[in-house]
């Protein structure tokens, strides 16, 4: 495996998140809206710190492969109702959310490594944190397959809002717990 590295997102990188949207193996699952203001609404407070969620540029080698958020669970009060409806849910708990933007680079591992990455870095980034949480739509095998390769495990599963509305609302929860 390459190097894989993280760093902020910057705004100079929206023009790439946006092709990286539009891809159909990305949009798929993000169902995210791709013009440059739709891109500055979702992304731009976190790159300005207005928003908790911290949003990393995957890079393998140093070339920009992906997009992979972190969040506080408790910064979302929806979303954490959403989750303590199917699970315990420990105070100081964080969630990821991820895609690879290159469909060529889909199917070799990197989206497990980079799970398991930013999982790490987060035990040392955020001392406080007791566990991470996934929620994953159970059509999404490909992705809940490299969470369980990341080594987290299923907990949970059951009815939560989906990103797309093509997609059933169940949704596999996955949890690691701080080693």
């Amino acid at each position: 495996m390459n190097a894989v590295t993280f760093r902020r997102v910057t705004r100079a990188d929206f023009p790439l998140l946006a092709e990286w949207l539009a891809h159909p193996h990305v949009a798929r699952w993000w169902n995210h809206e791709t013009s440059p203001e739709a891109v500055e609404r979702d992304f731009g407070a976190a790159v300005d710190g207005t928003e908790p969620s911290e949003d990393f540029l995957l890079l393998v080698d140093g070339v920009r492969a992906g997009l992979i958020q972190r969040s506080r669970l408790a910064d979302y009060p929806e979303e954490l109702e959403a989750f303590a409806e199917l699970t315990e849910v420990p105070d100081g708990t964080v969630i990821v959310d991820y895609f690879i933007g290159a469909e060529q680079q889909t199917g070799h591992g990197l989206g497990t490594a980079m799970i398991a990455a930013l999982i790490e870095r987060t035990w040392t980034d955020l001392p406080g944190t007791p566990a991470v949480l996934v929620a994953v739509v159970a059509a999404n095998r490909n992705s809940w397959r490299a969470l369980e390769r990341a080594g987290l495990r299923r907990v949970a599963e059951g009815a939560m809002e989906p990103d797309n509305p093509v997609d059933d609302p169940l949704h596999f929860v996955y949890r690691v717990d701080r080693p």
